[in-house]
């Protein structure tokens, strides 16, 4: 019977040296529920923003480029569910009024930005002068140049 007290007291030994951090579990339970009440809610309510689950992953928005390459990885977990609809829509994103709802056609691509290489286009593009009396004159050929004309 003693030998039964000693090993049971042995095995109790190390759970009792285990003392959790009860601040981050409890922020963490908060996260959590956050985020799933955003995903289950909200998601469906933007338009072009799409939940692909990964078990065992954290919470994250991945933006992606027109070319689906990665532009940038922002966590989730430790945001509210109204700071992730903030960020969200900051971001550019529409929302519908129901999931089901028709999109306007000046937002069918959002958040989608101009390609850089077509702003870079219209900023090195001179603006075109106002006409002068001068140049709107036709120009007369100079015969002597060519002669042939």
């Amino acid at each position: 019977m003693c030998r039964l007290l000693l090993l049971l007291a042995g095995l109790l030994a190390p759970l009792r040296a285990y003392e959790p951090d009860w601040g981050k579990l409890q922020g963490l339970a908060r996260g959590k529920v956050e985020v799933k009440a955003f995903v289950t809610e909200d998601i469906p309510l933007y338009h072009n923003l799409v939940m692909k689950h990964l078990p065992g992953a954290d919470p994250e928005l991945v933006l992606l480029s027109f070319r689906y390459e990665e532009l940038e990885r922002i966590p989730l977990s430790d945001m509210s569910r109204e700071e992730i609809n903030r960020l969200v829509q900051e971001l550019g994103f529409y929302r519908k009024e129901a999931p089901d709802a028709p999109v306007p056609e000046e937002f069918q691509l959002a958040p989608a930005r101009p390609l850089p290489t077509q702003q870079a286009k219209e900023q090195d593009t001179p603006t075109p002068k106002a006409p002068t009396a001068k140049s709107q004159l036709p120009q007369k050929p100079n015969n002597q140049e060519h002669p042939d004309l």
